[in-house]
């Protein structure tokens, strides 16, 4: 990146010389041509003045005092009658000249031409007189070229000293620039701490956040894998220190279906486990395709009511619903997995003889699905930690029952995939109630 900008910074110093060079030139060699045109054009008034160019004077043995400057006299057919450079004698007819037609029509005319050496132009200007005869004067001067290939080795010169220059300021405008990155890059926690430019202030919050996400998901992959193998490891301990009591018949037929029913046990929450790790994965890829359709959520909740009746009843909790026609677009599939996960926790943590009770219909305008409980309610220090993954707040409760704590995690998850928002209350002892507003 210093490299980059240091070549481009003399890129610039290089471009910006050349191009001032080349504009100065061209602004030089128009304000010269204009001159040089102003000048002829003075003397030519000032020849036509003496009055020495005219038919009637004896312009045969005039002798001009004029160093430079080439005088040529034309007749009003073409001819040439004086020039003080060449012989008239031999010089051909000059009135297609451009200079000396324009001259003829509009009583002056000036044109520039290159001369037989390609580093001089020849100036011409002519004026008409009053007789009809054009007095023209002209003179060598640098061309365009041979100007700018005077002021090259200066221009050469000029653009070495700014490389050099530009080589030490872009060393350290450089380093000033990215010495700050550099430091936030080193010090990606307190990246903030001491802004040294305002206008990178955005950015580095934004690199900061993605850090401080990148390692909260990183934390949470290591978090994850330690709880995933604590679980996959109790029931995988049991399963096998029973088989090994069974196969090495050190059980009694009694203690032997006592045993099997322990593994048949530990086998079903080890499948409900890795069913609900599965879920969740799938759940996490949001690229899936998912099918979504409207549907009514009261009467959704009606059709899967009477399962959920009979899961209450074996644990011995009244279930009830309630509520009106609400509209959603969501997919069935997930909102039945939803509606079972908030359900079989408010069964799983509730207690003997308690309530649950589910509410699906429109309040302020919006679809609000409602699954309340009695049971022993979330402490205030936990609730913000429930629908992480693996997070009971009852371990024993979990493990009596059959609990995985992914059940929440599922749940969060669909509700992000259908744009809606979950909300909790609850109070120990007394009861919880999540809601979602889609």
């Amino acid at each position: 990146m210093k490299q980059k900008i240091n070549l481009r910074l003399i890129g610039i110093a290089v471009i910006a010389v050349l191009a001032t060079a080349i504009g100065i030139t061209f602004i030089y060699y128009g304000l010269f041509k204009k001159q040089v045109q102003a000048g002829l054009r003075t003397n030519a008034e000032v020849l036509m003045e003496t009055g020495v160019f005219e038919k009637s004077s004896q312009y045969a043995d005039v002798k001009l005092p004029i160093n430079n400057l080439r005088i040529t006299w034309i007749d009003s057919d073409g001819v040439v009658l004086f020039d003080n450079d060449n012989d008239i004698n031999v010089m051909p007819n000059h009135k297609d000249r451009p200079e000396i037609q324009d001259a003829f029509h509009t009583g002056h005319g000036q044109c520039v031409r290159n001369s037989d050496t390609m580093d001089m132009n020849t100036f011409y200007y002519a004026l008409k007189q009053k007789d009809g005869t054009v007095i023209r004067v002209s003179c060598d001067a640098s061309s365009l070229l041979s100007v700018f290939g005077n002021v090259f080795p200066a221009v050469t010169a000029i653009l070495a000293v700014i490389i050099v220059v530009c080589i030490v300021l872009s060393q350290l405008l450089t380093r000033t620039l990215i010495e700050p990155i550099e430091r936030m890059a080193k010090n990606m926690d307190s990246v903030q701490e001491k802004p040294v430019y305002k206008e990178i202030a955005p950015f580095a919050e934004k690199i900061r956040t993605q850090h401080e996400n990148i390692l909260a998901a990183a934390r949470s992959r290591q978090d994850f894998t330690a709880n995933v193998s604590h679980e996959l490891k109790t029931p995988l301990t049991a399963i096998s220190g029973y088989a090994e009591l069974i196969e090495n018949e050190m059980v009694n037929h009694e203690q032997g279906i006592h045993f099997a029913h322990e593994i048949k046990r530990n086998s079903e929450r080890l499948l409900s486990l890795i069913n609900d790790i599965i879920r969740l994965s799938e759940l996490d890829h949001s690229e899936m395709p998912r099918q979504y359709e409207n549907f009514d959520l009261y009467e959704f909740v009606k059709d899967c009511a009477e399962s959920l009746q009979v899961n209450a009843q074996k644990q011995g909790i009244r279930f009830s619903y309630r509520g009106s026609t609400c509209m959603i677009r969501g997919n069935k599939d997930m909102i039945r997995e939803l509606i079972d996960n908030l359900v079989q926790n408010a069964i799983r943590y509730n207690k003997e003889g308690g309530h649950v009770e589910v509410f699906a219909g429109m309040v302020d305008g919006k679809p609000r699905l409602e699954v309340t409980d009695d049971g022993i309610g979330i402490p205030k220090d936990q609730q913000d930690r429930v629908f992480e993954r693996f997070y009971r707040v009852d371990k024993s409760r979990s493990k009596e029952t059959g609990g995985t704590g992914l059940g929440l995690a599922i749940v969060k998850h669909i509700v992000e995939l259908h744009d809606a928002r979950i909300y909790l209350e609850s109070e120990v002892d007394k009861g919880t109630q999540i809601r979602i507003e889609f």
